[in-house]
């Protein structure tokens, strides 16, 4: 079976380049403007060992699954399911207590999540905008592969809602990233001096633990193949 390619052409590329999305797994093939594609294609199938080997790199599925551990902030919480247990899923103390069929329960576990994401990034971000004299017109969150966070000039913001997954400082550094935005909608001087005031850390070590560990979040709820 040969390999599913996903092909993207940019202005500024020169040659051919394969590469592994370390969120998805996908392969992307990236073309300049007018290189042909048949031919790019046939060299792409031809690097399968150099796929194979950049994906034995990625992170391992994280099934939600009975007795998984799913990280929740600064904890860690432990999937309890039973089929006698409510349907409904339920936190108590460190345990995520869940019934009814167990071939849905891993998209329960994930909507609780996004639910409590939401929760938490609305306070937080409530709190934040305060204290930066702003206001927000909505919170929302998605699962987007690019980035954590993004601001519109509306005033809504929008987040990942895998960041419940990360430490808290790393998701209160995005709140206060993106908060920042309501403010200066670039990234000035003046918009990282603000955001580094309304961060309780160094924003660098938002942005160094994310490079490292942030596709890895994404590997949370993905079944293994």
């Amino acid at each position: 079976m040969s390999e599913p390619f996903e092909v993207v052409r940019h202005p500024r590329a020169r040659r051919a380049r394969l590469s592994v999305d370390p969120a998805s797994g996908r392969v992307r093939l990236t073309l300049p403007p007018r290189a042909p594609v048949k031919a790019a294609l046939a060299w792409a199938a031809g690097q399968q060992a150099w796929i194979d080997a950049q994906r034995a790199r990625l992170p391992m599925p994280r099934p939600f699954a009975p007795g998984a551990l799913v990280p929740f902030g600064d904890e860690t919480l432990t999937i309890d399911w039973d089929a006698a247990h409510p349907r409904a899923v339920t936190r108590i103390d460190d345990r995520l207590v869940c019934g009814g069929p167990a071939e849905s329960l891993s998209r329960r576990v994930e909507l609780w999540l996004r639910r409590e994401a939401l929760r938490v990034l609305s306070l937080e971000t409530a709190e934040c905008a305060a204290r930066a004299g702003v206001s927000v017109s909505r919170v929302t969150v998605g699962d987007p592969r690019g980035r954590w966070g993004s601001c519109a000039s509306s005033g809504a913001i929008r987040y990942s809602w895998r960041l419940i997954l990360a430490p808290a400082f790393v998701r209160r550094s995005t709140v206060a990233h993106e908060v920042a935005h309501r403010v200066h909608m670039n990234h000035s001087p003046a918009f990282h001096a603000l955001a580094a005031n309304l961060d309780e850390r160094d924003p660098a070590e938002s942005r160094a633990w994310l490079r490292a560990h942030g596709a890895g979040l994404h590997w949370f709820g993905r079944e293994s193949e």
